[in-house]
């Protein structure tokens, strides 16, 4: 009789009737950097007294029991040690903080259902504020519980999940799978995992029993959320005590729960176990405009390598989210032109329906004039964290409508591959959509007679990486246009090692050792790549060694620093290549000895913990001494992924005549071109063209003007992460993470007859600013964690070529001298009530790491000694002749 909770092994928990247990109750949630100390936690804790009270039983099944809970001596208060000068809530009452009206809802008693231990049904007033129908949910999660050890799907509070249970006599441990929560929350994540969030989630609920009794129960629940530099923790502990036992109210009669709730208070409803939605109004918060007003002068393209741009672009993007379409239409058609393509960025970036809705309907693609804003617009597409089937269906329905410009329609199609190649890394390959785009990529390449179509549908392929484009691929590496072998088998680089089967392999080893045709020497040294890095076979590697000594003159050079930066930089390859070389035919002293400027080398930029950054160049030289293809390459590394940070190709042709030199084979008839081709986290962007066909080159050989031509400026959202965490207490945590770049990328080349020089740069100018922040918000108290970081970086890779005698001096530079790398972290902490008072505390650190040289090879050190004692003119002569359009 006098056992409230009586244990059989086929019941479960049982309350006794007409006893009142008094239980103490806390709940808190703590918000910090994750330190491994709670000092300096910012966050609140609510403590009340909770009675609980059998009030019927089902005359039938014994063990569903209808219990009364009913919430008292409410308190609020910080989870921080502060003094009396920064608590906030010193001196506060809880109806000072809640307000009569919440308080006395979070007060009114509320029924739960239970039934062998779990909450079947909360019935509670309807109209009661969300956050107080969610503190109710939070106490009831505490009865949780089941005397038999075991795995179960169940819904409390923070959602429903998989949880496990370990039982023993006067002990239940219940350890629930957070990763398998499926809550009433939407959120959305950054597709690739090197520039996206990791992180982990647990929570534990220690029970204990006297006499059958829930005695205590304690909850420790912990999500800790990784980002490269910025790690943060949100806890929430919650415990429930038995205080005493008294008489309590006699059980009420009846056949069902439902009659039973209605004749104890007719307002009361069943409303549902796991936390609902809040909708938080912001009062005095800036509107679009406001925001706009404020940030616009920081968006000027003279300010685009500075952190300013991506920090304001943040607080921008943040405003756009929230803003219908016709306030998003205002701030575009009043906005000066130097900065509407920054704007067009952010608009597109913002990535909700009201900002694409708004962005296509400013945007006339039938007309030629907008093509910088229209360009713009699909490249932020291309970059677009979480792309949804409407965005994709939007650049269809363009594509097939009427566009002004042949470069906005090529660029409708490319981007289109990356978007599809988003769209399927996200599981929603099978959309209608997609799978329309994915027919129309794959039959492109053969729909047309136009080269240019052509390059557009394989460099879309190139982006979306399907597993059907491979074969396709694969034909058009053989094919005798220059231009379409090299996009193909560059495509083909980006696929998985594993994609690259025997047949492709048999192609490529055709191209490079030219059994079918003569083929240009970029295209043979690109196919050697793509062998090299695709798991080659023992007598692969051999016969590309065999070949050496046997290429034209620069490409002897350059298969030859090929290996050696395999074997430098212990790729994939080396160990093969090593037993290769064992082999005395092919590693002889003539072979291994061959003069020329072409090279191959690869280095590290960066390593720390979480990420490291690689870069690589490779340089052909034609053997008339002018560049015949440059590749930067950037890749970042992390979370077991790789990501394709930069790619930078130059390449020229048909320039021989220019100086009176003899092609190499198979480049006897190529027409005069140079052009520029970039790759930018992940996504191919358009190619640029510096010149095509000799009275172009001839027209801007004369045209005098020194500036590089821009191959990406603008605004990227390349970290997005947004997520609300319901917690056991009822409680709702919110998690963004975003991160702003600020890019400008140009490329240049000059050319001078008259001092037989010639000179390519690649100019990177960049801003980051990550801002991750961690807040509570209920509607009575506020507590969050901001921390971010910026940097600024320039990188500068120039190539200057002497070619007035053989071998050419060629001297590379790649450097991050032009202003120093700048790194800003602040962490700031807030605690709010609804009477304004406000705890804040912000500390920053400032760290500046000097310019620097990357190191290239020693022979490139060499050779730049004798460019500048030959040549300090370049910089003081005052006429050039230029490759500038």
């Amino acid at each position: 009789h006098h056992n409230i909770i009586l244990i059989c092994a086929s019941a479960g928990p049982r309350l006794d009737n007409d006893k009142l247990y008094r239980y103490s109750y806390s709940a808190e949630v703590g918000l910090n950097r994750l330190t491994g100390s709670t000092r300096g936690n910012t966050g609140f804790r609510i403590s009340s007294d909770v009675d609980i009270s059998l009030i019927w039983r089902n005359p039938e099944i014994q063990d569903e029991q209808l219990l009364r809970l009913q919430i008292s001596n409410v308190e609020v208060e910080s989870v921080g040690k502060r003094s009396r000068k920064n608590n906030i809530f010193h001196g506060s009452s809880a109806e000072s903080i809640l307000g009569k009206v919440r308080l006395e809802a979070l007060q009114r008693p509320f029924m739960v259902l239970w039934k062998m231990g779990k909450i079947r049904s909360l019935y509670a007033h309807k109209a009661e504020p969300s956050t107080i129908k969610n503190l109710k949910r939070g106490v009831a999660s505490m009865l949780m519980m089941q005397l038999k050890s075991g795995k179960m799907s169940e819904a409390d509070a923070s959602g429903k999940c998989l949880v496990e249970y370990k039982a023993t006599k006067d002990h239940v441990i219940r350890t629930k799978h957070l990763d398998t929560c499926k809550t009433q929350e939407m959120g959305f994540t950054t597709q690739s995992p090197v520039l996206g969030i990791s992180g982990k989630s647990t929570s534990e609920t220690v029970i204990t029993l006297e006499n059958g009794i829930i005695k205590s129960a304690d909850v420790e629940e912990t999500h800790i959320f990784i980002f490269n530099y910025l790690t943060y923790l949100i806890s929430n502990r919650q415990s429930l005590m038995l205080k005493k036992i008294e008489v309590g109210p006699t059980e009420a009669a009846g056949k069902d729960v439902a009659s039973v709730v209605k004749s104890l208070d007719d307002k009361l409803m069943s409303v549902g176990v796991m936390v609902e939605k809040v909708k938080t109004k912001c009062k005095g918060c800036p509107n679009l405009m406001d925001t706009w007003k404020v940030v616009r002068s920081q968006l000027e393209p003279g300010s685009l390598s500075k952190a300013e741009a991506p920090r304001s672009f943040l607080t921008l993007l943040h405003s756009l989210r929230k803003a219908s379409k016709s306030e998003i239409l205002t701030v575009l058609r009043n906005c000066s032109k130097t900065v509407l393509p920054q704007l067009v960025d952010a608009v597109t970036s913002a990535q909700t329906p009201s900002s694409l809705s708004a962005i296509l309907e400013f945007l006339n693609f039938s007309k030629k004039e907008g093509l910088v804003l229209q360009e713009r617009f699909l490249y932020a597409c291309g970059f677009a964290s979480h792309p949804t089937e409407t965005t994709l269906q939007s650049l269809l329905d363009l594509s097939q409508g009427q566009i002004g410009s042949t470069e906005i329609k090529e660029s409708i199609v490319i981007i289109m591959g990356a978007l599809l190649r988003k769209l399927c890394l996200k599981g929603a390959c099978e959309l209608p959509t997609v799978l329309k785009v994915k027919e129309m990529l794959l039959a492109g390449p053969d729909s047309t007679q136009m080269e240019s179509e052509v390059q557009m549908y394989l460099l879309a392929l190139k982006n979306a990486l399907l597993p059907e484009g491979v074969p396709i691929l694969a034909k058009y590496a053989e094919s005798e246009v220059g231009a379409f072998s090299t996009i193909a088998i560059t495509a083909l680089q980006r696929y998985d090692p594993q994609l690259i089967i025997p047949e492709v392999k048999k192609t490529l080893n055709r191209i490079y050792h030219q059994n079918k045709h003569i083929y240009e020497k970029n295209v043979r040294a690109a196919a050697a790549d793509l062998i090299m890095s695709s798991n080659p076979s023992y007598m692969e590697v051999k016969n590309l060694l065999l070949s050496i000594g046997h290429l034209p003159h620069e490409m002897n050079k350059y298969m030859l620093s090929k290996v050696q930066d395999i074997l430098r930089f212990e790729m994939p390859a080396c160990k093969l290549v090593r037993q290769v070389m064992k082999d005395m035919v092919s590693h002889n002293y003539d072979r291994f000895s061959k003069t020329g400027s072409s090279s191959a080398f690869s280095g590290f930029m960066a390593r720390t913990a979480d990420v490291t950054c690689t870069y690589n160049l490779d340089i052909l030289y034609s053997g008339s001494g002018v560049l015949r293809r440059s590749n930067m390459n950037i890749y970042g590394q992390g979370n077991n992924a790789l990501l394709h940070g930069l790619q930078v190709t130059i390449e020229a042709q048909g320039l021989e005549s220019l100086i009176a030199a003899t092609p190499d084979e198979g480049e006897e008839d190529l027409e005069s071109f140079a052009g520029m081709s970039a790759l930018l986290f992940d996504v191919q962007l358009r190619p640029v063209t510096f010149f095509k066909g000799y009275s172009d080159l001839m027209s801007k050989m004369f045209s005098m003007s020194g500036d590089p031509i821009s191959v990406v400026k603008g605004l990227i959202l390349l970290t997005d992460h947004s997520q609300v965490i319901p917690l056991q207490s009822g409680l709702r945590a919110s998690a963004e993470f975003q991160g702003g770049l600020a890019i400008d990328i140009s490329g240049g080349m000059e050319f001078s007859l008259w001092y037989r020089e010639s000179k390519t740069s690649v100019n990177n100018r960049g801003a980051l600013v990550v801002i991750g922040n961690v807040t509570v918000d209920t509607d009575f108290v506020s507590a969050g964690v901001e921390v971010g970081f910026e940097t600024e970086a320039t990188l500068d890779f120039i190539t200057t070529v002497q070619f007035s005698e053989y071998p050419f001096l060629v001297c590379m530079q790649m450097d991050k001298t032009t202003f120093p790398f700048r790194y800003l972290e602040t962490v700031s902490k807030q605690e709010k009530l609804p009477s304004g008072q406000t705890f804040s505390s912000k500390r920053s650190r400032d760290q500046l790491v000097p310019g620097s040289e990357f190191p290239l090879h020693q022979e490139n050190s060499n050779m730049c000694k004798k460019v500048f004692e030959q040549d300090n003119q370049w910089h003081s002569r005052h006429v050039t002749e230029l490759f500038d359009p």
